[in-house]
This record gives structure tokens, sequence and C-alpha cells, in this order.
């Protein structure tokens, strides 16, 4: 071989040798031929069938075998496959890190038809919730103004379905609520770990999401020790919070309860069968 072809062949053997690699959170890792996926065809007769079964499209754009694992050193490291029934999967869809899917103590969400429980279920579980009011903020005085406010409806072995808040004046949601005291709540059930296992957009209509409108009124003085409970065991941390901040206790009387929880429509939930039902 001549010399100056030389150098020339050791690069292309060096280019045989070597494995392609994907660029993910700037965290490099191998990625097989086979891994490769061409673009889905996203057809109006194609496009149903992903809504029904949207995993496996993920499954195969990010197979949770290429998904480096939190103890990962290097790009060779790949996280193992779970070793139990819960599907690791790796998804675009949030734009946060997929962590290990953990069995909740809840035992999962209720059947999507259980519409009343399902709500319970979501009122009790989330820690935290979108509040919405009528500002009286000068520059957006009349409009709609959201804040997020840590919540609970009770310690996790108690659920009464009212929600409860732990507020200080010092905050703009609270002088809108001295002017119009009426207000609502929205959760989703993308704070949990339900949506990020099942791989659903926080917007999919299987990813359940609550409303609950209703007037915002100070918690009476018989009811204050509860309220204390349900706030404090959930969110312990509040205890420790300036006491010059003149925290004191809300809840939210309902008025009407709006969920959206599978493809077709939302329910408007009877109150009466709100309350009845169970989120355990």
């Amino acid at each position: 071989m001549r010399a100056h072809h030389f150098p020339l062949a050791v690069f292309a053997g060096v280019l045989c040798l070597c494995q392609s690699y994907t660029l993910r959170s700037s965290v490099s890792w191998v990625v097989s031929s086979n891994d490769v996926v061409e673009d889905a065809d996203l057809s109006e007769e194609v496009a149903p069938a992903l809504l029904v079964d949207s995993a496996g499209l993920w499954k195969q754009a990010y197979p949770s075998s290429n998904v480096l694992g939190d103890g990962a050193d290097s790009p060779g490291e790949l996280a193992k496959p779970e070793s139990d029934n819960v599907a690791q999967l790796s998804s675009r869809l949030f734009s946060y890190r997929l962590e290990k899917v953990k069995k909740s103590g809840s035992g999962g969400p209720p059947p999507h038809q259980e519409t009343a429980r399902t709500a319970r279920y979501i009122a009790h579980y989330s820690y935290w919730g979108h509040l919405s009011t009528i500002s009286t903020q000068d520059k957006i005085k009349g409009l709609p103004f959201g804040n997020i406010f840590s919540v609970s409806d009770g310690p996790l072995d108690n659920s009464t379905g009212v929600i409860y808040f732990y507020m200080t004046p010092m905050d703009y949601t609270v002088s809108d609520l001295r002017s119009n005291p009426y207000a609502s709540l929205t959760f989703s059930e993308a704070e949990g770990e339900f949506c990020r296992q099942m791989v659903y957009d926080p917007e999919d209509p299987r990813c359940a999401r609550l409303t609950l409108t209703g007037k915002m009124v100070e918690v009476a003085p018989e009811e204050l020790g509860f309220a204390k409970e349900a706030m404090f065991s959930r969110h312990p941390v509040m205890a420790k919070w300036p006491v010059g901040h003149k925290w004191f206790f809300m809840k939210l009387e309902l008025v009407q309860v709006w969920l959206q929880d599978w493809i077709g429509g939302v329910s408007l939930i009877p109150l009466e069968d709100y309350f009845t039902a169970t989120p355990f």
C-alpha cells in the first residue's frame, strides 16, 4: 500500500468500527440500527390508532433499554429493564426527565367510568392546584388571575373532599378574594405518576383534569384543628413558615365539580355524588 493512502485507510477502518450516538439531555448513549424509527405516518387513518395505543409509538421511538439510568457514569452503562410489571417508558411528551415509576400507595386511579370517585381521587391525592380569581391588580383589574397553592382535603387516611388552603394576606390572590370570594381550583392527574407511566400528555383527555368552582371562605374556629392537621400532615414545612406573614386557613365551598377524564366529553358531577364517593 502506498504511504499516502495509509492514513486514509486507517480513518476508514475507525469509522467502520464506530457506533452511532444520539444526544438526549446533553448525554450520549448508544443506539443500534434496529432502534431507528422512520417518520411515523400521521394520516387521518393512522392517527386514531395512535391515540388508542400511543405507548407503542413512543416505545418504538425511545426504547427503554436506551435510557440512561440515574447511576450511569458513562454512555456504556445503560439502565437495566424494570424487574416488575411497571413499564419504563421514555418520551418527549414531558420536558422533565422520566424517573422510575413508583407504585402509589393509592393503588392507582379508579376506572374512568366512576367519575365521582375519580374526582375525589384527584382532589385527595393532589398536593397542589391552580387557583383562578378575578384580579384586583391595577393593570389587570377584572381579568382572570391564576396562582399555585398547596392544598389538602385531609390527611392521607382521611379524605373529606373539602379543599383547605393556608393563606397569607400578603398574597395577591387573597386581595382578589376579599373583593370577589368566588374562584376555580384546577388539578391535573399529570401531577402524579399515572400520566407519565402511560405516556399521556397533560392535555390528553385520558390524563384527567378536575376543576372545582366555589366560594372561598375562612375556616371557622371549630374546624381549625382539622384544617391544621389536613395541611400540616401533607405539607409539614408550613408549620415553620414565618408567623409575621399572618397565615390563616381557608376552604373552598363547592358550587360545581367539573371533570375531564376520558375521550368524548366532560362530566358535571352532582355535589351529593362527589361527597358520597371515596377515593380509596
